[in-house]
């Protein structure tokens, strides 16, 4: 028991602060912009290639993972994370944030692919549920805790300190993982396609890029050409995975009904969640007049609510199905959205606050059971592939609601808050609706047993 807690902080030191610098950033977007001499929209590309670097390559460590062990890619992942957080913090220009960033994101990459599976190796297979209660909570409040991490530090602070923090949280990790992550025996039939590798990423890279360049203004031939080069690269890509026995993208666990259609929920629920994240600190500080340490203070309301909501939710789903409890959350969020839309001109604190309250109760419901039923429906020997997915799932998520928030500043530079959070409420609402079919799915059958 004390080397499995043990390991459990390694993982959950390396995770959280792997997730929360998709997000902690986002706060100190208008300051970063207005001290580097950029745009708004140009300042979201510090999200973006974090979050790019991470999509583009996830999947591939997922797969080494299983040919090289999970544990020696997670610590690969801890030490380039903490490097390049290093770089990020002495950075003084747009580019050299950027291209840390990206190092950064590769890292990050590395060590949410196997996060997962690593739980699978700590925990007995009787505990094994509580394990990815704990990962799911911490990933769900990670995710959505950035700017009251980052209210925090600004409040002592400037903005290179978002990154500096991760420097002794790294160290800790790496000192703790090196000692009590269990190793896990390794397929040695298996080889790593780097080719697949470069392939995957081409797919995924050219995806992203397409939907930059176009919430970014981009001339549209050249978005035309990109699109056409997704479509003819995804097409050789997807033929020769179909044909794989152990393929980097999992089509065999998206034969899976109700694994697809939890990957889909997922997608549009982190999509709803990131252009609530993104546009909300833009409009509490350019419109409401809040600085950057009270639009944390206030944001907070969201993660201390998923705390709470987000543990009871991975209980209920031992009696209660997921897709119900997914539906009904994503319902609560939808409804926080749009209230948060049309808040009244003058809010009080109050008003903003009960409103983010709603958001964080119905993202919590949601997510905790969402993860359990995407990592019980996939077979014991495809967790990686699993991980892998849900990791995936929720960065395109992210990186196409943060885009979508880059795409409404340049078409509606007035009153594009108001937009986002409407658009935003809307994939939430579809998110929903998904979540609800999978009443009729077969449940897998861990959960079964429960009932």
């Amino acid at each position: 028991m004390p080397r499995r807690i043990w390991a459990i902080l390694a993982v959950a030191f390396g995770v959280s602060v792997s997730v929360l610098d998709g997000t902690i950033i986002n706060v100190a977007l208008p300051t970063i912009a207005h001290e580097l001499g950029i745009s708004a929209a140009d300042s979201i590309w510090i999200v973006n290639a974090y979050q790019l670097a991470i999509v583009v390559s996830l999947l591939s460590f997922s797969a080494l993972g299983d040919v090289v062990g999970h544990r020696y890619v997670y610590l690969i992942g801890l030490a380039l994370f903490t490097l390049s957080s290093v770089g990020c913090a002495l950075s003084r220009t747009l580019t050299q944030l950027i291209l840390t960033r990206v190092i950064q994101g590769f890292g990050a990459a590395a060590i949410t692919s196997v996060n997962t599976t690593l739980i699978r190796n700590i925990y007995p297979k009787n505990q094994l549920g509580r394990g990815m209660g704990i990962n799911a909570t911490i990933v769900a409040v990670s995710s959505v805790a950035g700017p009251s991490i980052a209210a925090a530090i600004l409040s002592i602070g400037s903005w290179p300190w978002l990154f500096a923090v991760n420097i002794p949280v790294g160290l800790v990790a790496l000192l703790l993982s090196s000692r009590f992550l269990p190793d896990n025996p390794v397929h040695t039939e298996r080889k790593f396609d780097w080719r697949d590798g470069a392939m995957n990423a081409l797919v995924f890279g050219l995806l992203i890029a397409s939907i930059e360049g176009f919430s970014h203004g981009l001339d549209p031939r050249l978005i035309a050409v990109g699109v056409a080069a997704t479509l003819a690269v995804g097409f050789f890509f997807v033929h020769g995975q179909l044909r794989k026995p152990y393929p980097i993208l999992p089509f065999d666990l998206l034969r899976i009904p109700i694994f697809s259609v939890s990957i889909l929920t997922s997608i549009c629920s982190f999509i709803a969640q990131m252009l609530a994240m993104v546009s909300l600190p833009f409009f509490l500080q350019r419109q409401l007049g809040y600085d950057e340490v009270s639009t944390g203070l206030l944001l907070t309301a969201w993660p201390a609510v998923i705390m709470i909501v987000a543990p009871v939710a991975g209980i209920l789903v031992e009696r209660v199905h997921a897709g119900i409890l997914g539906g009904v959350g994503l319902f609560i969020l939808s409804i926080g959205l749009f209230l948060l839309a049309f808040l009244p001109g003058e809010p009080a604190p109050w008003n903003i606050i009960w409103r983010l309250v709603l958001c964080g109760l119905g993202f919590g419901l949601f997510q905790s059971p969402n993860n359990s039923i995407l990592i019980a429906s996939a077979p014991p020997e495809r967790s990686g592939s699993a991980s892998g997915m849900l990791a995936t799932a929720r960065l395109i998520g992210q990186t196409t609601g943060a885009a979508l928030v880059a795409l409404l500043f340049h078409l509606s530079p007035e009153g594009n808050t108001h937009i986002a959070l409407i658009v935003a409420g809307c994939f939430s609402l579809v998110a929903a609706g998904l979540s609800s079919t999978r009443i009729s799915l077969a449940l897998p059958e861990a959960l079964r047993r429960k009932k």
